[in-house]
């Protein structure tokens, strides 16, 4: 069917998450009539995610330790981050945190720094360490938004990107009451977020459904490190989907359904525990991997996951970093140190996603991301405190960018655009038994024989969606949110595949060491309805 222009506007903005949230305002700044539309409410996403006790947020010391930054990023990155696209980030970090203080957002100073758990996580030392709050970052835009006039469209969920002689001309949305809109645009800037919402456990809100990614790839653009996705402990009960803070790992004891110690075997046990306490999700470049691939092997033969409980050493000095999450999980959850958990492992935030330039361009005229939907800027590994920095960064620089391109149009960007309604059958199942074979195959532990198997049931999947024309708008968008996030699983799992080796997030059972012959990214392009995945230098 013809879908009217609903709304006309020179930036369009699509999520509202801190990268959105940036782009927005900055676009704004610029002169440029703005829409803000989300998924779900305003200020949400990962950036907002309400499992967790707030966001860290770390820079470059001073100048001169902005180059100590980027080396650990390309370090810890194991060589897939863009030197280019990492050099630009830092170099942006600090003007970035000014930006944000000059607003008068109010950030957390940690009252001591020189503790070790004020490091951040995979870092070799202390940075300029800040906690962004809530509060006061909601009330500060909130305010910005309403002062630049942005129009801000909550629960629109995105459906299709809409393209003309090359360039993207603006989206089409279902509303929160069902009905079909169509925005027209100079400029479109993706903020959707990360791709938690493919596995069955994930510690993100449910808006986050990788949709950005597959409609970005469909559009022409390039996808970058999709195999790096990082994960972290979360509790199964009694509070499901909180994040558990690594932090406290040196003062754990771990029990399976059987109350044995899972720990108990291995002879430097309190070394790998400290050790695994300097960082939060799973990485395979550390000897402390062992301790994750205990709690996952124990998970595997218990459907409540590992018992946690805290030592007593716990209580005594504790330190500022770990005091702070204990009353969060207090005021917030009603727990205390001396309650016991279960954990299992969960899916949280990616690494990979659009390749974009340094601002925040991507290949596709017209179209602009920022934020957990993009790559190239983190590695296989990511330092704690960078997935804010980034959204910030890119954020204004999305902003920026897209204003300047939409200034520079000055030709119509309204068109006729045919969206096709269409459903596909058993969508609750296709999505229950997707999530199942990402969550079994795609997680911590993965082998050939296992992303094999995982790549079939999902071309099995796919063709079982006949696609039927209908006009039950509710289901036509769920049709296409799954049939996004089936072609978007496929793409992981075969980079997943291809990637014959062990290297950082990504560990291979049947290839556990880094193969140097490999340190290329893998860029996955969709050409006649079809993905090419494969290494960097062989495109």
């Amino acid at each position: 069917m013809l879908i009217n222009t609903s709304h006309v506007c020179d930036v369009l903005i699509v999520g509202s998450g801190l990268a959105g949230i940036m782009a927005a305002v900055e676009a704004s700044i610029e002169g440029q009539t703005v829409i803000l539309a989300c998924n779900g409410p305003v200020f949400s996403g990962s950036s907002f995610y309400p499992g967790t006790w707030g966001l860290g947020l770390i820079g470059p010391e001073n100048q001169n330790d902005e180059e100590d930054l980027i080396q650990t990023i390309l370090s810890v990155g194991c060589g897939m981050a863009d030197e280019k696209m990492v050099r630009s980030f830092v170099q942006g970090i600090n003007p970035a945190i000014a930006d944000i203080k000059s607003m008068n957002v109010e950030l957390k100073q940690a009252q001591a720094q020189g503790e070790k758990d004020f490091i951040p996580c995979f870092d070799h030392k202390h940075r300029a360490w800040n906690g962004i709050l809530f509060g006061s970052i909601k009330e500060v835009f909130s305010k910005k938004i309403q002062e630049l006039n942005i129009q801000v469209m909550p629960h629109y969920e995105l459906l299709e990107l809409t393209k003309h002689q090359e360039q993207i001309t603006g989206a089409v949305f279902i509303n929160k009451n069902l009905q079909l809109e169509r925005i027209c645009c100079k400029a479109v800037v993706l903020a959707t977020g990360g791709y938690g919402g493919l596995y069955e456990n994930k510690l993100t809100t449910d808006e986050v459904t990788g949709v950005g990614q597959y409609l970005a790839l469909k559009s022409g653009c390039t996808l970058v490190n999709m195999e790096f996705m990082q994960m972290m402990l979360g509790y199964l009960s009694p509070c499901y989907r909180t994040i558990f803070n690594e932090k406290t790992f040196r003062y754990v004891n771990m029990y399976n359904d059987k109350n044995d110690d899972i720990l108990e075997n291995m002879s430097n046990k309190d070394t790998l525990l400290y050790m695994r306490s300097g960082y939060g999700p799973f990485t395979s470049r550390l000897e402390s991997k062992a301790i994750d691939l205990a709690i996952v092997n124990a998970c595997h033969n218990s459907p409540n996951g590992v018992k946690l409980e805290y030592t007593p050493e716990i209580s005594t000095n504790m330190p500022e970093f770990i005091k702070t999450y204990f009353d969060w999980l207090l005021e917030n959850k009603k727990l205390t140190v001396n309650d016991s958990i279960n954990l299992d492992i969960f899916a949280h935030a990616a690494n990979g996603g659009i390749r974009i330039n340094e601002d925040a361009s991507t290949n596709i005229k017209g179209l602009f991301a920022c934020g957990e939907v993009t790559g190239g800027m983190h590695g296989a590994d990511r330092l704690g405190g960078l997935s804010s920095a980034n959204g910030l960064v890119f954020g204004k620089r999305a902003g920026l960018s897209s204003a300047k391109f939409a200034n520079s149009i000055t030709t119509s960007v309204s068109h006729d655009w045919a969206f096709e309604l269409w459903t596909i059958p058993d969508c609750d199942k296709i999505k229950k038994t997707m999530q199942k074979v990402m969550q079994k195959e795609a997680m911590v532990i993965r082998s050939k024989s296992g992303l094999k198997q995982g790549i079939a049931v999902i071309d099995t999947l796919i063709a079982s969606c006949v696609k039927t024309p209908a006009k039950d708008l509710a289901n036509i968008a769920v049709s296409r949110r799954i049939w996004a996030q089936l072609n978007l699983s496929h793409c992981i799992l075969t980079a997943e595949l291809l990637r014959t080796e062990s290297r950082g997030s990504h560990y291979r059972e049947d290839y556990p060491v880094t193969d140097t012959s490999l340190s290329k990214r893998i860029l996955i392009t969709r050409q006649d309805n079809q993905n090419t995945v494969n290494f960097e230098s062989e495109l």
